[in-house]
């Protein structure tokens, strides 16, 4: 089928809507992925649910840590909710359209949940490094205030990158096709389809990088750096096995988020492939983000208990009902 996207502004130098690619001519093969993305996308949105209820319900948990928890599930709540509605509706539907509004919204939210995300991590490391490498000043440097600031420092430097990077794509013209082989509206793929120059674009697309995605990471870097000289010098064996179990799991979700992304943006232009981009695309969507609160439950002992308890006391008022 072909999509009916041939719809021109007055000018005729841009399209008015865009479309999804077809995933697959075989019926069997769209369903079966729209089968698994539902699934994850479910895991993701009641294990960040449920660890975003568990903290703001537990008086205990109402530590930087923990704040810093509860940010990056809401914000994968919202991430998912950006882009995979609309990817499971064109994997199983002919109405794979999307208006240029909607393309450029959902362009929107997908970067600044993206370099938000970017900049919480960066918070959590630092919240990390001040509690193994300066504990007695870690109050003072994490206080609630400090902790609160990180954050709005963090939603709003994504809100300003999403904004300025979807007005500087948008602001050229599209001459077709409008038909895009990717899950989701991402910033490299839409430029593909602007006609004329796009240097500017690709060169802010860079710089946006750099500072927002590769200046978090270095951060990132050099606390962990801090952390491991810290527990070399520990004399004691369970203090040493403690730091590191606190920070495992941010650091796993560090190396799954970067490492994802490091692969799909920062490889050369020449080993662009269609089919490895949409597989990437749809492990650093929908992957991670279902892996996310499975990771933070799993290794943390806190959650794991007020997990336990809140669904003892569901299993209990259900049987007194």
């Amino acid at each position: 089928m072909s999509v009916n996207c041939s719809l021109w502004q007055e000018n005729s130098l841009s399209v008015k809507c865009f479309a999804f690619a077809k995933f697959s001519e075989v019926p069997g093969e769209c369903f079966l992925l729209f089968t698994l993305i539902l699934l994850m996308f479910s895991v993701s949105l009641k294990g960040n649910a449920l660890i975003a209820l568990a903290i703001c319900t537990s008086p205990a948990l109402h530590t930087p840590m923990y704040f810093f928890l509860v940010n990056l599930s809401v914000l994968e709540i919202g991430y998912t909710c950006s882009v995979i509605p609309k990817m499971l509706q064109s994997l199983v539907s002919e109405a794979r359209e999307i208006s240029r509004e909607g393309c450029a919204t959902q362009m929107f939210f997908f970067t600044f949940f993206g370099i938000t995300e970017c900049c919480l991590l960066a918070a959590m490391a630092f919240d990390h490094c001040m509690a193994i490498c300066a504990p007695l000043h870690h109050a003072t440097q994490t206080s609630p205030g400090v902790c609160a600031h990180l954050a709005i420092v963090s939603w709003g430097m994504g809100c300003i990158v999403g904004l300025g990077q979807t007005n500087f794509i948008f602001s050229l013209n599209f001459c077709g096709p409008c038909e895009i082989d990717h899950f989701f509206y991402d910033l490299p793929p839409v430029l593909a389809l602007a006609c004329g120059d796009t240097s500017q674009n690709e060169a802010a697309i860079f710089v946006a990088a750099v500072l927002c995605i590769s200046s978090p990471f270095l951060l990132i870097i050099y606390s962990y750096v801090r952390i491991l000289v810290a527990v070399l010098v520990m004399p004691s064996p369970e203090g040493r096995h403690k730091a590191l179990s606190t920070c495992s799991s941010h650091l796993l979700v560090v190396t799954l988020f970067y490492g994802s992304g490091s692969i799909t943006y920062l490889r050369p232009k020449s080993s662009y492939l269609p089919v490895l981009d949409k597989l990437l695309a749809l492990f650093y969507t929908a992957v991670t983000s279902m892996l996310n609160p499975i990771i933070y439950s799993l290794r943390n002992k806190e959650i794991k208990a007020v997990l336990k308890r809140a669904l003892g006391l569901k299993i209990a008022l259900a049987i007194n009902r």
